[in-house]
């Protein structure tokens, strides 16, 4: 019995023993490149395409940097292959360390590579990688994809996976870029109702009317700006349907999208809109949504009719008419009819637009209209990406004023020019 017992000790400790030891494949931090974005390019060849990766310096910016202080922050290699996967162990042949998907932040692509019809061909390969997390966000650039890369050198965060992060996270903050990462691409696209947006970027610079109406009614590039910051603008969405890019919408469009869409959360959206009681001025109010949009599908021969009622919480943030809000109930109203009009109207126009030039919606309302078939079935046979373009669809904006600035009252204007 104790050479039975002795025995089964020693066999449970050999099994523990060998459990634990499951680090013989393991690799330190300095003997990987991560490759944090990715820059797809058409090539002249049919078959290739050329693969740009930009990787981090892991010892930039950290407390340790002793070792790398003078090295830069970044690695960008640009090599011609059959896609993306394969491609990594050709740029082995330029790069000393195993390079590594695991922190794969963007997949930035050119528009022209985006506008072929055998993109989606090239994209699924994302779908094959382990290494590649769907959470990766997904960016149509203006240039190629490789000139992108190159030209974006930011000031002052120079780690390009933090300026990556930061620029992204505020630009779907405040509604001017979408919420684009590859699962929402291969969900929308497969689904086969909807149109999906990516990210719209750029390093150069447009010339652009300085007439425009609002600050946000632009795309990348169109944006003049002065002074040495970076040359990187993200604003404005491409639109993809059906895998391929068919058209751009404006940062004011990406916005309209994000306020008819549930499921975006836009959090600080900044405009300025006309002033009803002076033309000659506008109107600073931060727009934000505190309840649902709702909507219903009234079935009709021929022609449905959608509603969507839209719930907006407005600020006024400044008052250049010096009307003085807080204390003009009356005034009060008639702004809030005016806004409820202005916005309507907008409202109206991009979903025209979206229905005459886009054939598709951008604000995902194939699924809040799910619910109104009983079953998947009646759905598919409705065949939502047909149909919508046909539909009547009727914007109902209702309004609920906030504080009107931090200091609502303001002195006349007659008083302090006496």
């Amino acid at each position: 019995m104790k050479l039975r017992s002795k025995m089964m000790k020693v066999i449970f400790l050999t099994a523990v023993t060998l459990s634990l030891s499951g680090c013989w494949d393991h690799k330190e931090l300095d003997e990987k490149a991560y490759v944090i974005g990715i820059g797809l390019d058409k090539h002249k060849i049919e078959g290739k395409v050329k693969v740009t990766y930009l990787i981090a310096n892991p010892e930039v910016g950290s407390q340790q940097t002793a070792g790398g202080a003078n090295e830069p922050p970044q690695e960008i290699v640009t090599l011609v292959a059959d896609d993306f996967i394969s491609s990594r162990n050709t740029a082995n042949t330029i790069v000393a360390k195993e390079i590594s998907y695991d922190l794969l932040r963007v997949l930035i692509v050119s528009e022209e590579l985006a506008r072929d019809p055998d993109f989606i061909r090239i994209i699924y390969s994302a779908t094959k990688d382990r290494e590649i997390k769907r959470s990766a966000q997904f960016i149509v650039s203006r240039e190629n994809a490789a000139d992108f890369i190159k030209n974006n050198k930011p000031k002052i965060e120079t780690r390009p996976h933090k300026f990556l992060e930061l620029m992204i996270e505020r630009g779907q903050e405040t509604g001017m870029i979408p919420e684009a990462d590859l699962n929402g691409f291969f969900r929308v696209t497969e689904s086969d109702a909807d149109l999906y947006l990516a990210i719209y970027a750029t390093t150069e610079k447009i010339e652009k009317d300085e007439a425009q109406t609002t600050d946000d009614d632009l795309l990348a590039g169109e944006i003049q700006v002065e002074g040495t910051t970076n040359n990187a603008q993200f604003i404005g969405s491409a639109v993809f349907k059906e895998g391929q890019m068919i058209g751009r919408i404006t940062g004011e469009e990406t916005r309209i999208s994000s306020l008819l869409d549930n499921t975006w959360a836009t959090e600080d959206i900044l405009t300025a809109i006309k002033d009803p009681f002076d033309e000659r001025y506008k109107l600073s109010i931060r727009i934000s949504q505190k309840r649902e949009n709702k909507y219903k599908l009234i079935p009709e021969k021929g022609r449905p009719t959608i509603e969507i009622d839209v719930p907006l919480f407005i600020e006024v943030y400044s008052d250049p008419s010096m009307i003085n809000y807080a204390k003009n109930r009356e005034k009060v109203k008639e702004l809030k009819k005016s806004l409820t009009a202005a916005i309507e109207k907008n409202f109206t126009e991009f979903v025209s637009y979206t229905q005459q030039e886009l054939k598709g919606d951008t604000f995902d309302l194939s699924i809040p209209m799910r619910k109104e078939f009983a079953t998947l079935r009646e759905f598919r046979e409705f065949d939502w990406m047909k149909t919508y373009p046909d539909a009547k669809v009727k914007v109902n904006v209702s309004i609920r004023f906030g504080e009107f600035g931090r200091q609502s009252k303001l002195p006349k204007l007659e008083e302090v020019r006496d």
